[in-house]
């Protein structure tokens, strides 16, 4: 079958499907288990995923920190408040971090909090999740409110409980699985029957045991004195920008050219180092690209080998928002990190031509050691604090010597 376009119209970008794997876990400062395989869907021979987002709360970033933490209020948090508790601020350790990102044109907000615990503070989360909604602001060209973003996921330890129903009748629910009667009482669930904002977000159905709160190192629910009830605490919701209405009888509805709809919805009750239990989401997100020329296009020139410097060719689209400060890394394939980089170079700096959009650029590679790994090109944009190019996986030669051959000729060897 052949595929014709006509000269006069350009073709269509084609749909695009992405699998994106959403994880939530409050550790409760535990160290990583030995083995994450299962929920990170790697013992599965396919899982089928492009994109993962995972969200941790409560993480201790090593002992001391453990024991700054836990025994003493850490040395930042006191400096400060040594100026603000003065000024009549509070501080508080719940709240929520976002990250934005653009995908094929479409604007994504991704949402990982932590809200207030304990039952009767359910006011207090409602307006927290307002709140962290209203406050969010990004730095960059153009960046639309969060609200007037196409898609948000929002997930974390949300701390909402189960009201009136007894520890008794809570727990003997859980043991036969009849969890309908809980979700009438799961005060999020409530909240979304009466706050217009958060109608608009959507949920899984709970399939699952409430993933909180466990003895460690056990499947028990509280066995303490405190003997709190078990609740769906860990949650993952999304939301679809809607359009406009078009007159006051008519529904808002998401946009034509974005959808989300939701393969499973767990929890995953093997993990036992925290008194919460993992959940995760994984999604199906269809959309019809915006754009389809990436803003950066790298491309290595010709044969590399371990000399000097090297060229590096890239082309820009005519809109992007270019910076004397965006550089390019030279990275061995399994990069971790940005700052995994073996050697970049500023684009400015070392620009040797730039024509119609074509730039070169020379970056040094002679402190690379001699291995067989592939590397690859990543332009990162200081304007828009993002990689915004990567370029193919590529091989670096060794560095070429001579040797003389029995005939007495000097020959290169590579």
């Amino acid at each position: 079958m052949m595929e014709t376009v006509s000269p006069l119209k350009p073709a269509e970008p084609r749909d695009k499907k992405l699998s994106i794997y959403v994880v939530t876990w409050n550790v409760a400062s535990a160290a990583p288990p030995l083995d994450l395989d299962h929920l990170l869907q790697l013992d599965k021979q396919d899982p089928n995923l492009d994109m993962y987002v995972i969200g941790l709360q409560e993480m201790s970033c090593g002992i001391m920190s453990l024991l700054s933490d836990t025994a003493f209020e850490d040395p930042w948090s006191s400096f400060f408040m040594d100026v603000l508790s003065p000024l009549s601020f509070v501080k508080g350790n719940k709240g929520g971090v976002n990250i934005c990102l653009k995908l094929y044109g479409y604007y994504v907000s991704i949402i990982n909090c932590h809200l207030p615990p304990h039952l009767a503070n359910n006011d207090q989360r409602l307006e927290h999740f307002d709140w962290i909604l209203e406050m969010q602001n990004f730095e960059g060209p153009d960046i639309p409110n969060i609200l007037d973003h196409d898609l948000i996921v929002w997930f974390g330890d949300m701390n909402f409980r189960i009201e009136d129903f007894g520890l008794h009748f809570v727990r003997e629910a859980v043991k036969s699985q009849c969890y309908s009667e809980l979700w009438e009482k799961d005060q999020l669930s409530i909240a979304k029957r009466c706050d217009t904002l958060l109608r608009e977000f959507q949920e899984g159905p709970l399939l699952f045991p409430p993933t909180y709160k466990f003895d460690k190192n056990s499947n028990n629910y509280d066995t303490s004195e405190k003997k709190r009830k078990p609740a769906w605490t860990d949650r993952i919701l999304w939301r679809l920008k809607r359009q406009p209405h078009t007159d006051s009888c008519t529904p808002r509805r998401p946009a034509p050219h974005l959808s989300l709809s939701l393969r499973s919805y767990t929890s995953h009750m093997m993990y036992t180092i925290s008194d919460h239990k993992p959940v995760t989401g994984t999604f199906d997100l269809e959309l019809k690209p915006l754009v389809s020329v990436p803003l950066i296009s790298l491309m290595p020139e010709g044969l590399w080998t371990m000399e000097n410097a090297m060229l590096i060719n890239y082309s820009l689209t005519p809109d992007f928002p270019s910076s004397p400060w965006d550089w390019i890394g030279l990275y061995k394939v399994g990069l971790r990190h940005i700052n995994d980089y073996v050697s970049y170079v500023w684009v400015r700096d070392n620009q040797v031509s730039f024509n119609d959009g074509l730039n070169q650029v020379y970056i040094n590679i002679s402190d690379i050691p001699e291995t067989e790994d592939q590397f690859l090109l990543c332009y990162y944009s200081n304007s828009l604090r993002s990689v915004v190019g990567i370029s193919n996986p590529f091989k670096i030669q060794p560095q070429a010597f001579l040797e003389e051959d029995p005939l007495g000729e000097v020959q290169p060897q590579i």
